[in-house]
């Protein structure tokens, strides 16, 4: 039962974590140790256990990571093309399909340095790409998984407020239907409060005008939500963000001098929600993120766009290890 110990202690630590504060990156990464561990812990207890228990435990290990590899290397091309055809060949689009000749394209480095006799600088190389894909596969897995888990966070009490952040609009006037989604559901929020006999929240929008719009974003939103039977005196605008710091951070001011100790929920879309709850928390935001439905065909790319801002924001950390984990390979490799 020793191996377990690891797992019972990462297991500790995130439930400490989480309560502390949901919208914490470390979260994730605790819960992937959590499962990682776990993983370990069996694989060490495996011999111990009858035939069959045992050879189930070496497939969910070994073999479901390796067809899960390829399965994902499949998804992620076919979700590629889908996005070129459905939103056009922008490179925020190709994310997905890139990401999906990579996995394959590992997986040619393994078997060439397993099937084929090449060099040891060639070695090198693959090893430390190995390491450093391993590494961001884990980290985005870990942000991944916690992300669904953060995603069913339910709204219990009352709020004050409903923010909802602003994107793009369409023609530079019209909201889009992404926009619409979190419209949508920030108004079931507001309507669902009032309906159990709560206090009405009001609906802050939040968005201000980009260089190739014809209005604040907040105010397209406030049309919209009248539109849809929200009350006039119900709504307020937040127009002067440009970007989700900023939408947070405005809002946050305009609650503050609402309401001194005001509780909110943010909308956003599903694949943003987590990361906006960690914007949320650097910006003393008193609330949760609720993510409304995004197309299922956007939200891998999307998905993978979060993820790669997330990183970015740890990049000190990040970048250091990738940097260790180059020398570790690149080291070992020369060695062998």
């Amino acid at each position: 039962m020793l191996a377990f110990i690891p797992t019972s202690l990462f297991l500790v630590l995130f439930c400490l974590s989480v309560r502390e504060d949901r919208r914490r990156f470390r979260n994730a990464v605790l819960f992937g140790l959590t499962l990682l561990s776990l993983s370990v812990a069996l694989l060490l207890q495996a011999r111990h256990l009858p035939d069959g228990l045992a050879m189930m435990i070496y497939t969910l290990v070994f073999l479901v990571p390796v067809f899960g590899v390829v399965a994902l290397g499949v998804f992620l091309v076919a979700n590629g093309l889908a996005m070129i055809k459905k939103e056009g060949r922008r490179p925020a689009n190709l994310l997905s399909g890139l990401l999906g000749v990579a996995v394959f394209g590992m997986l040619f480095f393994v078997w060439s340095v397993a099937r084929i006799n090449v060099s040891p600088a060639y070695q090198a190389f693959v090893l430390a790409v190995l390491l450093l894909s391993g590494y961001v596969s884990f980290l985005f897995l870990c942000f991944l998984a916690y992300a669904v888990l953060y995603g069913r966070i339910k709204v219990r009490g009352n709020v004050d407020f409903v923010v909802m952040l602003g994107s793009g609009l369409i023609g530079g006037e019209r909201v889009s239907p992404l926009l619409a989604s979190r419209l949508r559901k920030g108004l079931e929020i507001h309507n669902a409060q009032v309906a159990r006999g709560g206090p009405a929240p009001i609906l802050l929008t939040s968005g201000g005008q980009g260089p190739d719009e014809k209005l604040p974003e907040s105010t397209a939103m406030s049309r919209w939500l009248i539109q849809q039977g929200a009350p006039v005196w119900h709504i307020q605008e937040e127009n002067r963000s440009c970007t989700t710091d900023e939408n947070l951070h405005f809002s946050h001011e305009m609650m503050t001098a609402g309401k001194a100790g005001y509780r909110c929920v943010v909308v956003t879309n599903n694949f943003h929600a987590f990361r906006a709850a960690m914007t949320a928390r650097r910006a003393g935001v008193s609330g949760q993120v609720l993510g409304s439905p995004t197309a299922k065909y956007f939200w891998p790319s999307a998905t993978i766009r979060e993820f790669v801002a997330v990183f970015w924001e740890h990049r000190t950390v990040n970048l250091s290890i990738c940097a260790a984990l180059t020398v570790l390979g690149v080291s070992a490799g020369l060695t062998r």
